[in-house]
């Protein structure tokens, strides 16, 4: 029977199911463990080469796989961080490769899905959209301009066949209310994920909390959810321990850094700073006193499989597998309330 429930409300409905993981920090491992030049830190030009997905495939296959030991869900990631208009014109591709190049990523991480989803470890399909500049450094937005820009790639990424958006790290609250807007606009549900500086504001100057607030107003609370991104936990968690829990109730993830350098520090190092894993768990797992609905955790830059392993097994409490009824896939179809 075909849900009247919005695409939201079904894929929040959905993510109270059980926890869901997801990778590391997929660019600073290709970088610096793999040697793989990264112009523009964009990662969606391996899918143009057999050598290039099959190193996806073996990144995500490693955290599918600790996802399944585990018994929670998996989200994998649509390599398009930086396959929008102005990060695709400096790598060549004009608005048709770039339509196509998203179409393909959707493919991929879809046949990742058929290929290693069982009934225990269900997985989504985010399709990832990243900032239209720097996501480190505060620039003038527009609401109406942002939503006309990201609009392409959404709609892409929706007809494609994703499970829904997600923005990550976004350093405005005018970007972030057009990606919702546009997401909206295509009925695809939509998931925010701010980075902060070292004081938990974004590039701005924005409080966290203002950032999720002024978003929400400004759409209705139409996004499924919020999530921080490429940020260590000691730079936000003090800004999780105040003010109301409305905000805080919106958040649902986080996919810390492992190094507590800030963005600056870290743009200008030529090494990779891993940080501490076994720190890094367990200052995530100590999120989850201020973040009530905390259920999807992954990693961000500097973190491996090593980091979020620890992250899983500190954060996430080993679930019974017999007589588990969670279905093979999250689907489509299952979010959106599709007859099968």
């Amino acid at each position: 029977m075909m849900s009247c429930a919005p695409p939201s409300a079904r894929l929040a409905a959905r993510l109270n199911d059980l926890p869901f993981l997801c990778d590391g920090g997929l660019e600073t491992h290709l970088v610096f463990h793999e040697g793989i030049d990264l112009p523009a830190f964009a990662s969606f030009p391996l899918l143009e080469t057999a050598a290039g997905r099959a190193r996806l495939e073996r990144w995500f296959a490693r955290f599918i796989r600790l996802a399944t030991e585990r018994g929670v869900g998996f989200i994998v990631d649509t390599v398009t961080w930086r396959a929008n208009a102005d990060w695709g014109a400096r790598l060549g591709y004009d608005a048709a490769a770039l339509s196509r190049i998203n179409r393909e990523a959707v493919r991929f991480a879809r046949d990742l899905v058929a290929r290693y989803a069982t009934p225990d470890a269900p997985i989504l399909v985010a399709g990832i959209v990243g900032p239209r500049g720097d996501g480190y450094r505060a620039g003038r937005v527009d609401v109406d301009e942002a939503q006309a820009y990201h609009a392409p790639q959404i709609s892409t990424l929706a007809s494609a066949g994703v499970d829904l958006v997600c923005a990550m790290t976004l350093s405005t609250v005018e970007e972030a209310i057009g990606i919702v807007r546009a997401a909206a606009a295509v009925d695809v549900p939509s998931a925010i994920s701010f980075t902060v500086e070292t004081d938990a504001r974004l590039a701005d100057g924005t409080p966290l909390p203002d950032a999720i607030r002024w978003t929400d107003a400004a759409t209705g609370s139409s996004a499924a959810y919020y999530m921080i991104n490429c940020a260590h936990p000691s730079h936000f968690a003090p800004a999780l321990t105040s003010g109301d829990d409305g905000w805080r109730a919106r958040i649902r993830g986080v996919r810390a850094n492992a190094s507590t350098k800030s963005h600056a520090e870290l743009d200008e190092s030529e090494t990779l700073d891993e940080g501490d894993p076994s720190d890094l768990a367990e200052r995530t797992r100590a999120l989850r006193a201020h973040l009530p609905r905390l259920s999807i955790i992954g990693g961000c830059c500097g973190t491996g499989e090593r980091h979020i392993r620890a992250i899983c097994e500190g954060v996430f409490a080993p679930a019974p597998l017999a007589g588990r009824t969670t279905p093979r896939t999250a689907s489509r179809a299952t979010l959106h309330g599709d007859p099968t």
